[in-house]
């Protein structure tokens, strides 16, 4: 189990169903990772634009239409 920043658990579990195959690399996608971090996902975008210096090259890209589409395909949580 992981503690949230809001004194709430999270289980393995959750969390292992928000990472996802994209050109073979494991990712999550922005809105999960803010979730656990207890922040808005405007905010963790804004965060890592601002200090992209610190994060490898690869550490943040736009899914092409093709991956949004399986994505939404595969998960019934995100919108088409």
């Amino acid at each position: 189990m992981i503690k949230h920043t809001r004194a709430e658990i999270i289980m393995e579990e959750h969390i292992q169903s928000r990472i996802f195959l994209v050109r073979g690399r494991k990712v999550m996608i922005d809105a999960d990772l803010a979730y656990l971090y207890g922040v808005a996902t405007k905010a963790l975008n804004q965060a890592v634009k601002r200090n992209i210096k610190r994060f490898p090259p690869d550490f943040m890209f736009p899914l092409l239409k093709r991956e949004k589409n399986e994505l939404v395909t595969n998960c019934d949580r995100f919108k088409p």
